[in-house]
């Protein structure tokens, strides 16, 4: 004769991968309490193409002259491209004393202006020219490309779909063996986490591999995926 007592059952899954801190859930009794990790990788959407724009001349008037010039250029690379200037965004522009620092007392010799542009594009197919471009036109001594993903959440939301379909696979599997049914969901906890690693590429490299002929760095390769993983807490009852 089998006695009925109450079934509490609780599985904590935990991975080294997550360091932050989980919700501390009641289990009540007849239910489980499951932990799982989901993740999902895409490609990315995006390519970021940041610069500088820098120009240092005797005067400020002359360095800011030169810097404007500079910009006219960069715009008509992108026209050239068939991308609108406005699309590129303007972040900072400074403009600062030059010393020489070589003697007792520092001498002023000049002006610098510098200026950051960030411009982002669909069309990875624009990306190689772009940058060749700017690097020919010696714009920029700063230049670098990261391809990422703009649409995080659609990528989310599929890492917590795949957590949960294992959270509740696992919680199905306990339930049977137990000889219960599970029941409804009764809590629920979500953490998600994406790792977007940017592939810098600087310009004057660029610029060397284009003048001798070699094939540019990023050439016949593809952007790195974009992982996005979610943790799930999930509280079901069992019948």
């Amino acid at each position: 004769m089998k006695t009925a007592f109450p079934l509490l059952i609780a599985l904590l899954a935990c991975t080294s991968a997550f360091s932050q801190d989980r919700p501390t859930v009641a289990a009540q009794p007849n239910s489980v309490f499951i932990g799982a990790d989901g993740k999902f990788e895409a490609n990315p959407d995006t390519a970021l193409i940041q610069f500088n724009i820098s120009a240092q001349e005797a005067t400020s008037r002359e360095a800011y002259d030169h810097a404007s010039k500079s910009t006219e250029q960069v715009r008509q690379i992108l026209r050239s491209n068939g991308i609108d200037p406005k699309t590129a965004e303007f972040g900072s522009l400074s403009l600062q004393p030059v010393y020489d620092y070589k003697t007792p007392k520092r001498k002023l010799v000049g002006y610098r202006v510098n200026a950051s542009v960030s411009l982002k594009l669909k069309d990875f197919l624009k990306v190689a020219p772009i940058v060749q471009q700017l690097a020919d036109a010696d714009i920029t001594d700063t230049q670098s490309l990261n391809y990422t993903l703009e649409d995080m959440d659609a990528a989310k939301a599929k890492a917590v779909d795949d957590a949960y379909r294992r959270a509740h696979e696992s919680a199905a599997a306990l339930a049977r063996s137990a000889g219960r049914t599970l029941g409804e969901l009764s809590y629920a906890s979500v953490d998600t986490f994406d790792n977007v690693r940017p592939m810098p590429m600087v310009g004057a490299m660029m610029k060397m591999n284009v003048a001798g002929g070699a094939p540019a760095p990023t050439e016949e390769f593809t952007p790195q995926t974009v992982s996005v993983t979610a943790h799930v807490n999930a509280l079901f009852n069992l019948k």
